[in-house]
């Protein structure tokens, strides 16, 4: 006969294994790039060679200038994820961002962890946000990025009443610690080959800001941006998100 002991020891270790496993779940859902657990974002679809460049943290006065200059060399459009109180203090230069081609995308008002965040702090944080660069640009936000891609359903669901898609990446490393840029350029490059030879399209990330100064050097990034240009430009289209949302939006309509 089993012990009235040994039962309760098993039910907890029982319900202690459940918590775990839901706590894990739950970070799962809410961190990992790729999960599609609490709601739908941007995956880069089965469409290898196209590249979809995206900056997050900007935008930086000393840094974001510079990246212009490299996009143009190489004819190149890419998504800026600003955040949104750093957009406020350089509207000249997230007007120059789009002047230039590019998109500007929200990535929150301060770069607030919105999976621990209450229901009025993310409207406040995408509301604000947006209503900011919509003033700057005068042209809508079609694209929101969750600081640390950290999301719930109620993070999803904001973004989409205020008319965004929200978008993670399949390609990053931790560039806004690392001094090397060869060793940012050679990581995403093996990301990207990676993806590549699975038979997916790759969505990039880098950063041109840090949310935690807003004039941090963000040279090495700069660099592995510019390696992977010259690296891929010959052989790969470097694509918008449009281009995959509108062709997502058409076949929907088949």
């Amino acid at each position: 006969m089993i012990s009235p002991l040994a039962i309760g020891i098993s039910a907890g270790l029982g319900t202690t294994a459940a918590l775990g496993l839901a706590a894990g779940g739950f970070a799962y859902a809410s961190l990992w790039p790729g999960s599609q657990l609490f709601g739908s974002t941007l995956v880069a679809p089965r469409r290898p060679g196209e590249l979809a460049l995206t900056f997050d943290d900007g935008p930086n006065p000393a840094f974001t200038p510079r990246l212009l200059e490299i996009l143009a060399r190489h004819d190149v459009h890419a998504t800026f994820f600003s955040v949104g109180s750093y957009a406020q203090a350089q509207p000249a230069l997230v007007r120059q961002i789009v002047a230039a081609g590019h998109q500007v995308g929200n990535h929150s008002w301060s770069h607030l962890n919105l999976a621990r965040a209450s229901a009025s702090q993310i409207e406040e944080q995408l509301s604000r946000s947006c209503q900011t660069l919509e003033q700057i640009t005068g042209a809508p936000v079609h694209y929101f990025r969750p600081p640390f891609g950290a999301r719930r359903p109620e993070v999803l669901r904001a973004a989409r009443r205020l008319g965004m898609v929200p978008v993670l990446w399949n390609a990053m490393t931790s560039d806004w610690k690392n001094p090397s840029a060869d060793s940012i350029a050679q990581r995403l490059m093996r990301k990207i080959d990676r993806l590549e030879r699975h038979g997916r399209a790759a969505i990039i990330v880098l950063h041109d800001g840090n949310h935690l100064d807003p004039v941090a050097n963000r040279a090495p990034s700069l660099a592995a941006a510019a390696q992977l240009l010259a690296h891929y430009k010959p052989t790969h289209r470097f694509v918008s998100l449009d281009s995959w949302t509108q062709q997502s939006s058409s076949a929907s309509d088949v």
